[in-house]
């Protein structure tokens, strides 16, 4: 549910539709992201680092939200696709001596198109049929990634040199930082865009009521595979930036553990919501930094700890998932919607 302040009312469909519903919120949004390329100045490499995997993060979960939160086709296999991404991006620096400028994209398309081939199924299976078939694109893939030697390294990985930006090489996480901030701002602002047209409205459609959406003239095939190719090309572009920062790819990379928990992330942050996607994101990338720091404060006294960090962290994804389908199915979206009412509303409780 968006909230406006009281006494603005919107006359057209375009100031309805608009991303900007007030002058406040505008120069809000554009004060955050001016705070956003000041920030790396005052802090430490550690905290670019996290900065630096949310900003991935945030392309990929965008990414399935618009399959998964905006279509309402589950898929299992984000993870893979990111892979597809990062090798792509990793075969054609390696052999061809692209620039990421042009590799990224290219990675992007390629990514796209293998999505909308494993989309196919999506013509005759929904719901939790289509989701093992994603699953299965999942273990076809790593299956690929181990075996394609000539073009993954196979389990020994793939390996490329840094992003080079006219003779500035992103090598370091300070300079990273800036590309990935950029590049994230152009994915995310391009997504909000895409469901604010006829295709984001159509998908909704798919997702609301498919034989409704048919009877109006909506091509329910088209769609479905043209979610699945736009939500592949964010994974795409998710996994060629990732092959970037970390410069060595492997297949464990890209295993199911990934795509469940980029599931999490649009389920936590809030389905169908573009800025759930940025807050399930940063959650989920902070939870086992938290839970490390947590486990840290307590090994003197409980040694044993440090050898159960992995199971903890794996449990905690779980019941983190579990509460908030209990107590918050809309997710941190929603929350931040109604701290936002409660400031608007105050002093008055209604």
């Amino acid at each position: 549910m968006n909230y406006t302040n009281c006494g603005e009312f919107q006359t057209s469909y375009e100031k309805d539709a608009a991303i900007y519903k007030s002058l406040f919120s505008k120069i809000c949004i554009y004060g955050f992201l001016i705070s956003l390329f000041v920030i790396p100045f005052f802090i430490d490499d550690y905290f670019l680092y996290l900065f630096n995997i949310i900003f991935i993060a945030v392309i990929g979960a965008v990414g399935l939200n618009i399959l998964t939160g905006i279509t309402g086709l589950i898929s299992l296999g984000q993870g893979a696709f990111i892979g597809v991404g990062a090798y792509t991006a990793g075969y054609l620096a390696n052999q061809y001596g692209l620039n990421f400028v042009i590799s990224i994209p290219i990675a992007g398309l390629i990514t796209a198109i293998v999505g909308m081939i494993f989309g196919i199924p999506s013509l005759r299976l929904k719901g939790l049929y289509l989701s093992i078939a994603t699953l299965a694109a999942q273990f076809i893939l790593e299956f690929i990634f181990i075996r394609a030697e000539f073009i993954t390294g196979g389990v020994t990985g793939l390996s490329l040199d840094y992003a080079n930006f006219f003779n500035i090489s992103l090598d370091n996480d300070f300079k990273f930082y800036f590309f990935g901030l950029i590049m994230t701002i152009l994915m995310v602002t391009a997504a909000k865009n895409i469901v604010r047209t006829k295709i984001g409205r159509a998908f909704l459609s798919v997702r609301d009521n498919y034989i409704a959406a048919e009877a109006m003239g909506i091509n329910i095939f088209k769609y479905k595979i043209l979610s699945f190719g736009i939500s592949s090309f964010y994974a795409g572009v998710a996994g060629a930036m990732w092959a970037y920062y970390v410069t060595i790819i492997t297949p464990e990379h890209f295993t199911i553990g990934v795509s469940i928990q980029y599931l999490s992330m649009i389920i936590i942050g809030g389905l169908g919501k573009i800025l759930g996607s940025i807050f399930g994101a940063i959650f989920i990338t902070l939870l086992p930094e938290v839970l490390r720091f947590v486990t840290d404060y307590f090994t003197s006294s409980y040694p044993f700890l440090t050898q159960a960090f992995a199971s903890i962290r794996e449990a905690a994804f779980g019941i983190v998932i579990i509460i908030f389908l209990l107590f918050e199915p809309e997710g941190l979206v929603r929350r931040w919607n109604l701290i936002k009412a409660y400031f608007k509303l105050w002093p008055f409780s209604y």
